[in-house]
């Protein structure tokens, strides 16, 4: 038994993030106190899509330098396709973000060098329309954390509704120059593909195939895993459990992909709470 609702996990705080800031395009920002900028100004920067204050809660676990940036639009994927729909939404929304951080630090010369995106359930929506725009291909990182769905077509999953993330993940398992990781739970939902089928399908995309795990191995929040693939920089992950709690657990994941793959990748200077 987990003991805890995975989606009301206990609080730790800001750490060395002194609380939400607002001044940008959308959603709210988090920044270190004091820190976290290189000598040329630049600095690093997670978006995340769906659940801002359980994954704010994973993040300074792991993350002290880097500014978190998050989004919450509301049940459903459609919201976030939508604001993300004009081919310069997120080339507009980067901007401002290096605006924000550049006025609150007093370096002019503020700018964004690793940028990652990140989604939590229906998220993923904002993640394929960023990844299929012009600036798409500043992206470093993805991290989708059993959150990506699609439509069938001729009853299999219809590719084309995530060719963006699929583009992605084959540059990630071609070298180490992108950094993919998704989970997806064995939920199956009604009129569309599961994360599992999503998942399993980028993983044929790629080259690849899931290997079964077989054992009682438990992870974060008693998520148990049961499929795994990795090559380069892609990385897949599969669990057991169909109900809303085994989603939200997924969470729980958020903290161990950035200690493990995110921060090292980054090197972000460190950040101070004062």
């Amino acid at each position: 038994m987990r003991g805890i609702n995975p989606c009301a996990t206990p609080d730790p705080g800001f750490g060395t993030y002194g609380g939400w800031h607002r001044d940008v395009r959308m959603g709210q920002y988090l920044r270190p106190v004091r820190g976290g900028l290189r000598k040329d100004g630049s600095f690093d920067v997670m978006f995340h899509f769906h659940g801002h204050e359980p994954v704010r809660k994973e993040w300074v676990k792991a993350m002290t330098g880097a500014v978190f940036v998050s989004v919450d639009l509301g049940i459903g994927s459609g919201p976030y396709e939508d604001a993300f729909e004009s081919p310069t939404a997120f080339e507009e929304y980067l901007a401002s973000v290096e605006t924000a951080v550049a006025k609150a630090t007093g370096n002019p010369r503020a700018h964004a060098k690793h940028v990652g995106l990140s989604a939590w359930s229906a998220g993923y929506g904002a993640v394929v329309r960023i990844l299929g725009q012009p600036l798409g291909r500043r992206v470093d990182t993805v991290i989708l954390l059993d959150a990506l769905h699609a439509g069938y077509v001729d009853g299999h999953v219809d590719l084309r509704q995530i060719q963006s993330v699929a583009t992605f993940a084959k540059r990630a398992a071609n070298s180490k120059l992108n950094l993919m990781f998704m989970s997806h739970s064995s939920i199956i939902p009604p009129g569309y593909a599961s994360t599992t089928e999503t998942a399993h399908l980028l993983t044929w995309y790629v080259g690849g195939s899931p290997r079964p795990f077989h054992g009682s191995r438990r992870r974060t929040m008693g998520l148990e895993l049961i499929s795994s693939y990795d090559r380069e920089g892609f990385h897949e992950r599969g669990y057991r459990g169909n109900d809303k709690m085994d989603h939200c657990a997924h969470i729980g994941l958020y903290a161990e992909v950035l200690e493990l793959q995110v921060a090292p990748r980054w090197r972000t200077p460190k950040g101070y709470a004062k």
